[in-house]
């Protein structure tokens, strides 16, 4: 099952570092088959800024532990804020083999965060 992908026009996107041939337009391509593969050291980042203030509500991640143990993230940081110099960790996510698709919700009914930003970090 795929998760279209259903970021506003304009969005930029930027990664910490990766091997040549994974990298931003494997991430966000609706193939299972491409990734994102880090060429560096940690912390891997995927930085998302945004044209306008944007509400994020979701995010949702494809992992697959058996299909390449070694660079399947076993922690997820989620960081939004105004702008990349002011970022807060609002969700972390501690994983143990995952299969398929992750979602991560960032606003319920429990607690309120910033319903729009200029920017998000993973």
């Amino acid at each position: 099952m795929a998760t279209p992908s259903k970021t506003p026009p304009g969005a930029v996107w930027s990664l910490s570092s990766c091997k040549p041939g994974f990298g931003v337009d494997q991430l966000r391509d609706d193939n299972l088959e491409t990734y994102w593969q880090s060429d560096g050291s940690q912390p891997h980042l995927v930085n998302i800024q945004f044209r306008r203030r944007t509400t994020v509500k979701l995010l949702c991640i494809y992992a697959d532990y058996k299909s390449d143990e070694s660079y399947t993230p076993s922690k997820i940081s989620v960081r939004v804020g105004n702008n990349f110099h002011n970022l807060q960790e609002i969700r972390q996510l501690e994983m143990v083999e995952p299969s398929g698709w992750i979602h991560i919700t960032l606003m319920n009914q429990f607690f309120s965060l910033p319903s729009e930003v200029w920017g998000a970090s993973l």
